[in-house]
């Protein structure tokens, strides 16, 4: 008596593509909206933690 076998295929490297793409598209957006946020907020004191932020990594903000 056999036993039958499960083969999976490996998935279409398309689909890998899609995947990476999708990803990346999503975290680009929601990097742009927390910079948008930030960077247009009326709230001083979460500008100002962006701000600080920003000079203790050593990059330039003005």
């Amino acid at each position: 008596m056999s036993t039958p076998s499960i083969v999976s295929s490996p998935a279409p490297d398309s689909t890998a593509y899609t995947t990476r793409l999708l990803q990346s598209a999503i975290a680009a957006c929601l990097g742009l909206m927390i910079v948008g946020f930030v960077g247009f907020s009326h709230i001083e004191v979460v500008h100002n933690a962006a701000h600080d932020t920003r000079h203790a990594n050593a990059l330039p903000c003005h």
